[in-house]
């Protein structure tokens, strides 16, 4: 029984450093019908990019998330995850000074995560017209990449201190076990 479950424990511990070998995604594509941002604070970096579109918070946050759900190597299924966070957030996740209704995060559980954040204006005066068009909202899309090395080295560091912890605690049962005798 111990030998079975040190095998089950070795393919877990192989699928997942695959998983986390796996190659990080592109940058994620923008909404259909969407317009691109070339304001200054929206263009300053390639892992940050604004978009103008028609759809709503779901049918943005369900295009991204669908974008993510599967690798681009051998398209294997990846597990993904929305953390919803206040919109205030926005000035400290996105960039500051960054108008919000709503900041979600997409995330690959120990690898990396996209950042959306909507403004959707309530008020008349804010309302968003570019190009003689007027739009429901202005999306920004941050991707926070992680370094494969990076993944398998905390992955790595992980289980060796797991390891330490069990034994350490193992030993300790042990002693007060005997010790009640």
């Amino acid at each position: 029984m111990k030998t079975f479950s040190k095998i089950i424990l070795f393919l877990l511990g192989l699928a997942f450093i695959f998983y986390l070998s796996l190659p990080s995604p592109t940058f994620p594509e923008p909404p259909p019908d969407a317009l691109q941002s070339n304001e200054p604070g929206d263009t300053e970096t390639p892992l940050r990019r604004a978009y103008f579109t028609n759809y709503s918070r779901e049918e943005v946050l369900a295009y991204y998330q669908n974008q993510l759900r599967r690798s681009k190597f051998l398209n294997i299924p990846m597990p993904t995850y929305r953390l919803n966070y206040p919109p205030e957030e926005a000035q400290t996740l996105i960039r500051d000074q960054t108008r919000s209704t709503f900041l979600e995060e997409i995330v690959h559980p120990f690898r990396e995560s996209v950042f959306v954040n909507g403004f959707e204006p309530k008020d008349p005066k804010d309302k968003i017209v570019i190009a003689g068009k007027q739009w429901r909202q202005k999306i920004t899309v941050r991707l926070v990449p992680s370094h494969a090395l990076s993944r398998l080295i905390v992955f790595g560091l992980t289980i060796g201190l797991l390891v330490i912890i069990i034994r350490e605690w193992a030993s300790a049962l042990k002693d007060l076990f005997n010790r009640t005798k």
